[in-house]
């Protein structure tokens, strides 16, 4: 019987305390007592007395309260920045945070439950040598990977296999992962190698002449 009593008393006392007692659709004033909550669109321009009820005002152009509140002060809209990959896919409202979308050429790397996408980066490039295994969507990056051996990716879009050079040529450079097999014709190779000796006795048959 004690028992009970002491939890009645607890009970009294809690509920005696101003502030601690506040419903879940009431808020609590600076001097600790409870009243009923703004709506959506709006926050509180004056306390409620035991006269009257709160007094609420709307949120102006370029503010926004998502929920019903004891707040003096709405929330400010966000701005989507094309320079940050953003665009206004949704305008605010006096309930609702501007929503933005990811421009092409960009993902998504923060979104957020009011305002959708907050940051967004470029897709990435592929480095010569490698490929695009997977195009950047709105919300992933670039996937890349490096060529298999025997291929080349000069400007990092596709792998192409090296050049086969045919029996009539030699190769004249090798291939690399960014770069492709350089062929060239056997006898006009041959030739070249000929031009400096021929350029070497031309010059000392002049000099001879012009020493005689």
């Amino acid at each position: 019987m004690l028992y009970h009593v002491f939890i009645v008393f607890g009970c009294a006392a809690v509920f005696a305390v101003p502030g601690l007692c506040c419903r879940p659709e009431e808020y609590t004033t600076t001097d600790g007592q409870c009243c009923p909550m703004c709506q959506e669109g709006t926050v509180v321009r004056k306390d409620c007395t035991l006269e009257s009820s709160t007094g609420c005002v709307p949120c102006r152009t370029g503010s926004y309260m998502n929920k019903p509140n004891g707040l003096t002060g709405c929330l400010t809209c966000s701005s989507c920045y094309p320079g940050q990959g953003l665009f206004t896919q949704q305008e605010c409202t006096r309930i609702n945070d501007t929503a933005c979308g990811v421009l092409d050429g960009y993902f998504c790397k923060s979104y957020t439950d009011d305002s959708g996408c907050s940051f967004a980066e470029k897709h990435s490039h592929c480095a010569p040598g490698q490929r695009i295994k997977a195009p950047g969507t709105r919300t992933s990056d670039t996937e890349c990977e490096d060529c298999q051996p025997g291929y080349y990716s000069q400007y990092g879009v596709n792998c192409t296999a090296w050049t086969i050079c045919s029996e009539a040529q030699v190769k004249i450079e090798e291939g690399s992962p960014s770069k492709d097999v350089v062929c060239g014709n056997a006898a006009s190779r041959h030739r070249y190698w000929l031009i400096p000796p021929a350029v070497l006795s031309l010059v000392i048959i002049v000099g001879l002449v012009i020493k005689g």
